[in-house]
């Protein structure tokens, strides 16, 4: 009878936790199990961190794009994780947050996330505890202004004093891998917001385009193309969108010949020729 009554107990354990998020644990950097190479602090949860070899060109991995999306059925009720009860937002209402962001590495990498689709660390994504799943959002750090912008599919972080756990490649854009944690704000972000954020006006002056697209997330992967094939250069490369189409180009230029060296460059580089733009 005992060994039945033990079977019977664990049985309604299991069936209690079927409703939980996926991940009922963040990265911390408190008691670190190994730190990363030449860091005298920080660390990862367990196992956790970076893959031996990591891509190269993360930097030049696009933000992800806001774009209207329909709100999973599931991972939007409200739940319990940890004793902790958390009440998902619906509305998509503005969200605005100031704290610590984490991030998780390979130890999730590969495995469901709280939404169902897979983790993929070198993706543009993070988890959440109360924002929609999915939605965006931008992530700045108050360290060092740097900011990113992240698509929400999954549920964390279950750590009472961090607020968002980055995807690898958000945290490493914005320079807190090294450190596990670092302070910054979150802020909602909706397509409606991008939209006027593009008709915002350019900078008046000379620009080299590089391609034209009528689709943005294109456009943001001939970006991230010729920033790394490029490399650094003191004149941006940008998208500038104008009746939904998206053109990449670098830019602006002062003068005629400041535009026709760099169009030399472009052209060796990027093995095209660079149509000049006046705006």
């Amino acid at each position: 009878m005992k060994i039945q009554f033990v079977l019977i107990v664990a049985a309604l354990t299991l069936a209690g936790c079927a409703g939980q998020p996926t991940r009922t644990t963040a990265p911390v950097t408190k008691s670190p199990i190994s730190k990363p190479p030449g860091s005298a602090k920080g660390g990862y949860y367990k196992d956790d961190g970076p893959e031996a070899n990591p891509p190269p060109n993360l930097d030049a991995i696009p933000d992800a794009v806001p774009k209207p999306e329909v709100l999973n059925k599931y991972t939007n009720r409200p739940y319990t994780a940890l004793g902790q009860d958390y009440v998902p937002d619906t509305t998509v209402r503005k969200y605005r947050e100031t704290g610590l962001a984490s991030w998780y590495g390979r130890r999730f990498n590969g495995k469901k996330t709280a939404s169902g689709e897979i983790y993929n660390m070198y993706a543009m994504s993070a988890a959440h505890r109360t924002l929609p799943i999915p939605s965006y959002a931008r992530v700045t750090s108050l360290d060092n202004g740097k900011s990113v912008v992240v698509r929400i599919n999954d549920r964390g972080p279950f750590h009472s004093k961090r607020i968002i756990d980055l995807s690898y490649t958000a945290a490493h854009k914005l320079g807190i891998i090294g450190s596990g944690s670092g302070r910054v704000e979150v802020e909602s972000v909706t397509p409606d917001d991008e939209a006027k954020k593009d008709d915002a006006p350019e900078a008046p002056g000379t620009y080299l385009q590089l391609g034209s697209f009528s689709s943005r997330s294109h456009a943001e992967k001939a970006l991230a193309d010729a920033t790394a094939r490029l490399g650094h250069t003191d004149t941006p490369l940008l998208i500038l969108a104008k009746n939904n189409r998206y053109r990449v180009a670098l830019g602006p230029f002062a003068d005629r010949d400041s535009a026709d060296a760099a169009a030399q460059e472009v052209q060796l580089r990027l093995k095209l020729k660079p149509l000049r733009v006046a705006r």
